[in-house]
């Protein structure tokens, strides 16, 4: 168990005294706040940041991130606050513990979405600080190393999340034991039979595979000496995860996996030269095995790592590994960018690293368009997984490609125009087809042509995050737009049968309570879900007349007043509250001046006027009546239908007209019809100027002997009065 003087003693090598005293600090404000507190071991908590600070202080990280080591737990799980920890270890040290405590805040209900949002917010603060992500890692190395007193599933979760992220983020860093150890753990809780095997086979050969690589050791140090060539030679069993993997994917027994043992040349000198020369020396000595050369140190990986790469026949028939790289090599190869550390002027990371972190933030390129957790993880997986190609461009520049890369990959890493508008290549100066896979040593050059765009199928071939991103996004947006106008069509058609226009309803904002229910920011987005089937135009129109029919309800009367505001109705009719509105009379009760009248608000033909005693009133909304007055001008009539029943006899509507004509009053419209018992119906069309002259000619017609009753027609007429369904009232009195 680490204890705080091994990290101070271990400081001491690199570090001043005033930078340990506030490590020291740093130790007992992290022991006082986390008092009490145990881990699942049973351990003390105060065990877990000492241990994460133990690995940072064998890399040789600065001050301020071992301070954060010390401390990175105790915002999320104590009482101390950021105010506290800038207070007491300034703003580098509270910034870098602010980081980590948000990636870990994070909690959503669906475990999927929560492991993408964590790695997210991961990407996004070590883009601001690589610090905080290598806090990060040796954090979940030391949880790793304990997980046995985790529950079973958790076991699972936890391994499988570290070998598909944490695991390959080292080695992205470069920093291989990290990553080595991580795949190692993970490996022992998901296939925990297999990783037990493997330590008991592997446990077997121990003394045997020692003795090999003494001898081998020995043959390759002396060899090298013999030319003048100074270094280290050292010989290492390959870990578990790698020997499982290559029996997994070669479909092989333990027993057919020859090369479990791996040599590295570690020369003095710094001169890359040699360490070709140490190559030549080595496959003089051995005779290498076809297509087992690779050559890093031409074409570094992606992470930076450069080395020379050889595999050989050597003693005993035995397959034999070999990597030949400088000291300075062998560091990056091992500490990856912490190697390189500077911290200073407040700069959070050298130029030479500034290209790695750019790599790691083109991560977070799909992220506006992979909103959907799975797709995230799927892109992020495929991102930190590159098994890569190296190949040159026109100029003779490098590129790195994951394997199975095309001319499309080539293109959008380019720039995102060139990608787009890519309608082939030429590799090794011939024509190519896109879906060509680039091999080792290609030199690609992109043929384009203005207004050509993606293509779907381009989405099979291309391999590279950023290309599959830029992809997706065009077609989106192409998509998107060809929806947009779809789903704009089918709208104006549906709103056109409610006597509404969409123009109208865009200028007056009536979209915005719809949008706000579905969480739309623009009328776009919603025409967009139209056309693509997933909101129904009809759904839309009727939200708008629903919304309508409110408004009417709480009395919002100036919106008809705007709506239905017209030239000045000749009407006659005086609406309280309202000027210059369009009004209309109720066929159903025909009101004359000096009926008692109510206005009826009606969704796009203004204020209908019904006599107060009509049915028809009983049936609407009471909150969409509204009083109205007669303010009629004497020269107006009004078309009144009257019905007189009476007895049939010769001369009867020369009576009848006569007295109608007595009283100054316009027939516009007669029918007679004969009904069974000697009974005659009349039905006049009558211009009438009010209430009173409609009583004066019903009372007069009344006088006569033949009638037996005049009644107030129900609607005007146009046509024969048979078969016509009247509802009459009955005005005599």
């Amino acid at each position: 168990m680490i204890r705080i003087t091994d990290i101070l003693e271990e400081g001491q090598k690199y570090l001043s005294r005033k930078d340990l005293e506030m490590i020291e600090k740093a130790y007992i404000f992290s022991a006082s706040v986390h008092h009490g507190q145990l881990r699942l071991s049973g351990e003390p908590y105060l065990i877990h940041p000492l241990e994460v600070a133990g690995m940072l202080v064998e890399m040789r990280l600065d001050v301020a991130t071992l301070i954060t080591c010390l401390l990175h737990d105790t915002v999320e799980d104590t009482l101390a606050t950021l105010e506290q920890i800038e207070e007491a270890f300034g703003k580098d040290v509270a910034f870098l513990v602010d980081g980590l405590t948000k990636i870990s805040k994070i909690t959503f209900g669906d475990q999927m979405e929560r492991q993408a949002e964590n790695f997210r917010k991961m990407i996004l603060a070590m883009s601001s600080d690589i610090r905080i992500l290598l806090v990060k890692l040796t954090d979940r190395l030391h949880n790793m190393r304990t997980l046995d007193f985790q529950p079973a599933d958790r076991q699972i979760f936890i391994a499988q999340e570290t070998l598909e992220v944490y695991a390959p983020l080292a080695a992205r860093l470069g920093i291989n034991w990290i990553k080595d150890e991580l795949e190692d753990l993970s490996l022992k809780y998901i296939h925990p039979g297999g990783y037990y095997e493997l330590m008991e086979r592997v446990n077997k050969k121990e003394e045997e595979r020692n003795r090999y690589v003494e001898e081998v050791r020995n043959i390759i140090h002396k060899q090298v000496e013999s030319f003048g060539l100074k270094g280290d030679v050292r010989g290492r069993a390959k870990h578990f995860y790698s020997i499982f993997k290559k029996m997994h994917e070669q479909r092989i027994n333990f027993d057919e996996v020859y090369d479990l043992t791996a040599f590295r040349i570690i020369l003095d000198s710094d001169e890359e030269r040699k360490c070709y020369e140490v190559l030549s020396i080595i496959h003089a000595l051995w005779k290498p095995v076809h297509g087992r050369f690779k050559d890093y140190m031409a074409m570094p990986k992606a992470n930076n790592y450069r080395s020379l790469h050889t595999t050989v026949i050597g003693p005993y028939g035995e397959r034999v590994e070999i990597q030949i790289r400088t000291k300075e090599m062998d560091e990056w190869a091992e500490k990856g960018i912490a190697a390189h550390w500077r911290y200073k002027e407040g700069k959070a990371f050298s130029t030479e690293d500034e290209d790695q972190i750019n790599k790691l933030r083109e991560l977070l390129d799909m992220q506006g368009e992979h909103k959907d957790a799975r797709e995230f993880m799927k892109n992020l997986k495929l991102a930190l997984y590159p098994d890569e190609v190296y190949v040159f461009t026109p100029k003779g520049d490098v590129k790195s490609f994951p394997k199975g890369a095309t001319p499309i990959d080539f293109a959008y890493s380019i720039h995102t125009d060139v990608g787009n508008q890519c309608i082939g290549a030429k590799v090794n100066r011939t024509i190519v087809p896109l879906k060509y896979k680039l091999r080792n040593g290609d030199t690609v050059a992109v043929m384009t042509q203005a207004g050509h765009y993606p293509s779907k199928d381009w989405l099979k071939y291309a391999v590279t995050t950023r290309a599959v991103s830029k992809i997706k996004q065009w077609i989106k947006t192409e998509e998107r737009e060809k929806s947009i106008a779809f789903g704009r069509d089918i709208l104006e058609k549906e709103l056109k049968r409610h006597h509404l226009k969409f123009s109208q309803l865009v200028k007056a904002n009536e979209f915005s309570a719809i949008l706000e229910e579905s969480s739309l920011p623009t009328v776009n987005d919603m025409l967009a879900l139209i056309g693509y089937g997933k909101l129904s135009a009809r759904h839309v129109a009727h939200q708008l007349l629903h919304e309508e029919e409110e408004e009417e309800k709480r009395g919002i009367l100036d919106r008809v007043k705007d709506r239905f505001k017209k030239a000045r109705s000749d009407a006659g009719i005086s609406i309280t509250g309202i000027d210059n509105v369009m009004v209309r009379f109720a066929k159903c009760c025909s009101p004359l001046p000096g009926d008692d009248i109510v206005g009826c608000v009606t969704r796009g033909r203004g204020i209908t006027v019904h006599l107060s005693s009509c049915p028809r009133i009983r049936e609407m909304d009471p909150e969409r009546i509204i009083a109205a007055q007669w303010n009629v001008d004497q020269q107006q009539t009004f078309s009144v239908g009257i019905r007189v029943t009476c007895s049939d006899k010769k001369g009867l509507l020369s009576e009848l007209s006569n007295v109608i004509y007595s009283l100054g009053i316009n027939t516009t419209y007669v029918n007679v019809d004969a009904t069974p018992g000697n009974y005659a119906i009349c039905n006049f069309q009558l211009d009438i100027k009010d209430l009173k002259q409609l009583n004066l000619v019903v009372s007069e017609l009344n006088k006569l002997k033949s009638v037996s009753s005049v009644e107030r027609m129900k609607e005007p007429f146009h046509g024969s009065g048979k078969n016509r369904m009247h509802e009459t009232i009955d005005i005599r009195h």
